[in-house]
């Protein structure tokens, strides 16, 4: 387990070894029931010299998931921000949202684990996080898993492109 600093949180030295240029550039957004384990990930974050877009939620008063899932997703998509993270109740809700964004692989992590697998494996680029499901001091060790994980390439490359190639098939209704 990784040394905490004076708060509680993983050191910066230990969560990273990149200089804050080499960071990935990070979208965060919660609905209500992820807006404190939010703030508390955003604090974390920016203290560890991460450039930190902030979409909302704004407080605890509820609103819908899809809305904030989206706009991570798209500053994603656009290039915006390198990478984007999620929390909602479970994490769930807003994967499934985030997902339906082209170019979108958004993953549900629970532990730490399995959220440096969406990368190494996957190439994840959205982590979706569930604040009923992890303490805040959880979400930040799954986070940093996250962030600190490199895609492996190599045979997850045709898996990815097998992804990616759905993106572009057009959308039937019947």
């Amino acid at each position: 387990m990784a040394r905490t600093d004076r708060i509680g949180f993983p050191s910066m030295m230990e969560s990273s070894g990149k200089s804050s240029a080499q960071k990935p550039r990070i979208a965060l957004g919660a609905d209500h029931a992820g807006f404190q384990a939010k703030e508390s990930l955003k604090k974390y974050l920016e203290s560890a010299g991460y450039d930190v877009s902030d979409e909302g939620a704004w407080s605890e008063e509820s609103v819908d998931y899809p809305d904030f899932a989206i706009k991570v997703a798209r500053r994603v998509q656009q290039g915006h921000n390198d990478l984007g993270i999620l929390v909602c109740g479970t994490g769930i809700g807003m994967a499934m949202a985030a997902n339906k964004v082209g170019g979108v692989r958004a993953a549900v992590a629970h532990d730490a684990l399995t959220a440096r697998m969406s990368r190494e494996h996957n190439d994840a680029n959205v982590l979706a996080l569930g604040a009923r499901v992890l303490d805040e001091h959880q979400i930040i060790d799954v986070a940093v898993s996250f962030l600190t994980a490199q895609f492996a390439g190599g045979r997850h490359q045709r898996r990815i492109d097998k992804i990616s190639e759905l993106d572009q098939e057009p959308k039937h209704r019947e």
